[in-house]
């Protein structure tokens, strides 16, 4: 659903064949799983241990004298297989669904419209072509009122514009061409000067009105749906195995290291005595010690030039520091995408653990079974560890926190509340019982009640 929301407008109204857009489905279903295999295991722990303990299973179970952790074990096993079954699939799947994924939705998103024009918005999806119309017909939707077509396709780059007060789109039988037929219109043509460039005030300017005529328009780009190669997408970090990303890291960290000695080499230039006679000569000249201003050992009549040459030299070395510096900046956001999807695959894996070891104590001590509360409970822990890891993520992205523990600081969290969990399963306690609640609020108010009379 999240997928059909935030890509509907790329898919709705373009022409694609059903299975192209199947297909972009199933690779979504895919790249989800990172967000969705934890918040499976949460939900299904709490649901299964939850049923147990409404159907006093639990309760069978431990009076046989199997304490809560044995009755897990079995769980554990499949949760352990689980785990590293996701970590090699977002190892070795899921770079490869990543590189299918984006390289088929940036196909689908540079395809341009076929039959889909807005009123009262310009379309120039065509080539060379801007249309307009005011509105479409209700029941043909090929017919069009109030147009407006600019053609940018002229010898003189000057734009000719036709206006028409309504029309018709047809389409040829090898949907390589668009016809539009125009009624009741004008065509405004401007010409240049002349062909020798030379200034003329006399332009030349043409209006034909017309009765009918039409407007071809190449629709070649829309009669097929060309793939773009996957090998494009492959050097991006969310399409590198764990040795890929490694691999990129260092090569990124080689590049940025040689840009720096670049702009230093650049920089320094400006800050070095330069020797220009140096093995030119035999005469020795003893370096002059400068205590004060420097310009106080320079003769007066050269100061004004002297600083004026200075502030120049500086100008320079700022201008190409800040010229390199988007550049920088841009190696290092790919050294830390990098390192965020290198963490990434073992946090998936940890994190269906940490989950269910959260899930299974809970189910266990609020004893509900089914999609109700386990369904509330569930989403309150896992929007817990959604938000952590989301705001952790951006704090890494800016710079203000370290991958290796803004990855894992979702973890650190909550494994805590992991083992208090575990802990008040294992000795029967009524974290979520209502009762246990009000029969500790009412002693609470026997003990300490200011009403009550005194003897």
């Amino acid at each position: 659903m999240f997928f059909l929301f935030k890509y509907i407008d790329d898919i709705v109204g373009k022409g694609f064949e059903w299975y192209t857009i199947l297909e972009m489905m199933v690779y979504q279903m895919a790249v989800s799983v990172p967000m969705a295999l934890p918040l499976a295991t949460l939900l299904s722990s709490i649901m299964t241990f939850g049923s147990m303990g409404e159907n006093y299973e639990l309760v069978a179970i431990k009076s046989a004298g199997i304490s809560l952790q044995r009755a897990m074990r079995p769980l554990l096993v499949i949760i352990i297989v689980l785990s590293i079954s996701s970590f090699y699939f977002s190892d070795y799947m899921l770079p490869k669904v990543n590189a299918k994924y984006y390289s088929l939705l940036y196909d689908i998103r540079n395809k341009k419209l076929s039959f889909l024009i807005k009123p009262g918005v310009f379309n120039n999806s065509i080539p060379n072509y801007a249309i307009r119309v005011d509105r479409k017909g209700e029941v043909n939707p090929d017919s069009l009122f109030g147009i407006m077509i600019y053609n940018h396709n002229t010898s003189n780059n000057i734009p000719e514009i036709i206006l028409a007060e309504k029309g018709r789109m047809i389409k040829t039988d090898d949907g390589n061409t668009m016809l539009i037929k125009l009624i009741d219109g004008v065509r405004y043509v401007e010409q240049s000067a002349n062909n020798a460039n030379i200034y003329n005030p006399r332009q030349i300017f043409t209006r034909m009105r017309f009765e009918e005529t039409e407007v071809k328009l190449d629709f070649s780009s829309f009669s097929s749906f060309d793939r773009t190669d996957e090998g494009a997408f492959k050097s991006g970090a969310p399409m590198l195995n764990l040795k890929g990303l490694q691999k990129r890291v260092d090569t990124l960290n080689i590049e940025r290291d040689s840009l720096g000695k670049v702009i230093r080499r650049f920089a320094g230039g400006y800050y070095k005595q330069n020797q220009y006679v140096k093995g030119y000569t035999k005469i020795e000249v003893k370096p002059l010690d400068i205590q004060d201003n420097i310009l106080n050992n320079l003769p007066v009549k050269d100061h004004t030039a002297i600083i004026s040459n200075a502030i120049d030299m500086t100008q320079s070395v700022l201008n190409a520091v800040n010229f390199r510096l988007p550049e920088a900046d841009t190696f290092e956001k790919e050294i830390t995408k990098s390192k965020i999807e290198y963490q990434r695959k073992f946090t998936l894996a940890v994190s269906c653990m940490l989950l269910f070891f959260i899930g299974a104590p809970l189910g266990a001590i609020i004893r509900k079974g089914g999609l109700g509360l386990p369904v509330v409970i569930a989403v309150v822990f896992f929007l817990i560890y959604h938000i952590v890891s989301s705001v952790a993520e951006k704090s890494i992205k800016e710079g203000s926190l370290d991958s290796g523990v803004g990855m894992w600081m979702a973890i650190i969290v909550l494994t805590p509340i992991g083992i208090f969990l575990t802990y008040k399963a294992t000795v029967d306690s009524a974290l979520f019982d209502i009762d246990a609640y009000k029969q500790l609020i009412l002693n609470f108010l026997k003990k300490y009640n200011p009403f009550k009379s005194k003897k």
